[in-house]
């Protein structure tokens, strides 16, 4: 379970307005990191309806990740604080876990995606990516929530993968066990370096899949290799559907942002092409958006649709799904929320017809209005 350094194992054996302008559900009763909703056997409906039931929590500082723990409490990571925090499921009461070490906030860099093992009833790890002073790295922790004082819950953080390149922006950051038990991780270009994303010996831009103690996962479309599919500009959201496929979504630069159906090995056309463009060699999202209306972060699948929090568009995005081979959505995206709660950075599958909500309004880049940030259980179809 050695750390795989930068140079070693990386890959194989072998700016602009739309800046940071999920996730997926970690944990179920089925196979890990799929969602409590279960395939339907009728598509869903064209349209859908969004309520908000309640508010769980607020008061949260630059949240970004999200973790349901068995029996429904949540783990919020804090980016700039560089905190988690146990938030209670049913009453919204916040208890600090501790605080990471090593975390480097800076720009959209600091503690990002959180995720639960799927064994975490017994062996009480928790995962974590977040920047250094010198790059993005996954680590570990193991999580002891009983008779340890509130702050020093965390043991030391084990490293099962460093030197995935950092930026002032494009650090990517969303981590999450699929149904496989595989780690995924979606990681950025750095802002600075475009050209890696299309490097198949460089970490960034791409999603990386692992198993749980940072190795190349068997079956990955390069043997020996991490990557699972390249091509990315800044992959901020993972979720998977009832059929077991992978869904990201993208920041695009000026021109497109993206929600994507990832298959194994495929090229994604960042920095070549950004958006639907019929190129063969590439893939072409599966729906688009200008900047000024996503700019999107996490990401969850519940009731048949993708949901697809977004930053600078301030709103949620449903994508229904039609359920067949094919990679089209049913019916075009429809919004909700617009403008409501400000920026929206990250949804979890709660179960059935219920998602969580994060705000991102502390983040330096958003408006705070009182109570900000919060998490809001939403009902939805």
């Amino acid at each position: 379970m050695a750390a795989l350094a930068a140079g070693s194992l990386l890959l194989s054996a072998g700016c602009s307005s739309n800046d940071d302008s999920g996730n997926t559900r970690v944990r179920s009763t089925g196979a890990p990191g799929t969602s409590s909703s279960s395939p339907s056997s009728s598509p869903p409906a064209a349209k859908g309806s969004v309520k908000v039931v309640s508010t769980l929590t607020e008061g949260l500082a630059s949240p970004w990740g999200l973790a349901e723990l068995p029996g429904g409490d949540l783990l919020v990571s804090s980016r700039d604080r560089r905190t988690i925090t146990r938030i209670d499921g049913s009453t919204g009461k916040q208890t600090l876990v501790g605080t990471v070490p090593g975390v480097s906030p800076a720009g959209e860099g600091g503690l990002l995606g959180i995720a639960v093992s799927p064994a975490f009833d017994t062996d009480h790890l928790l995962y974590a990516y977040f920047t250094t002073a010198s790059d993005n790295r996954i680590a570990r922790m193991r999580y002891d929530g009983t008779g340890r004082a509130p702050g020093r819950q965390l043991g030391a953080p084990h490293t099962i993968l460093r030197g995935i390149p950092k930026g002032y922006i494009h650090n990517g950051g969303r981590i999450a066990f699929g149904p496989d038990g595989m780690l995924y991780a979606g990681t950025g270009e750095t802002g600075q370096a475009r050209e890696l994303s299309q490097d198949k010996k460089s970490l960034a831009g791409k999603i990386l899949r692992m198993t749980p103690d940072g190795r190349p996962a068997p079956g990955n479309p390069v043997p020996g290799s991490l990557m699972y599919s390249y091509g990315h500009r800044n992959v901020q959201g993972l979720a998977w559907d009832g059929q077991k496929r992978l869904w990201a979504s993208e920041f695009g630069q000026d021109t497109w942002d993206e929600l994507n159906q990832i298959v194994p090995g495929g090229n994604y056309g960042w920095p070549k092409y950004e958006g639907k463009v019929g190129k063969a060699g590439f893939v072409d999202p599966v729906a688009q958006w200008r900047p000024s209306e996503a700019s999107p972060s996490g990401i969850a699948f519940a009731q048949g649709s993708i949901w697809m929090a977004a930053l600078r568009g301030e709103r949620l995005w449903r994508i229904p799904l039609s359920g067949n081979p094919g990679r089209e959505p049913l019916a075009a995206p429809q919004s909700f929320l617009q403008g409501q709660y400000g920026r929206l950075r990250t949804v979890l599958a709660a179960g059935g017809d219920r998602l969580w909500l994060v705000t991102s309004n502390t983040d330096t880049r958003g408006t705070p209005k009182p109570g900000d940030d919060r998490i809001l259980v939403l009902q939805v179809r």
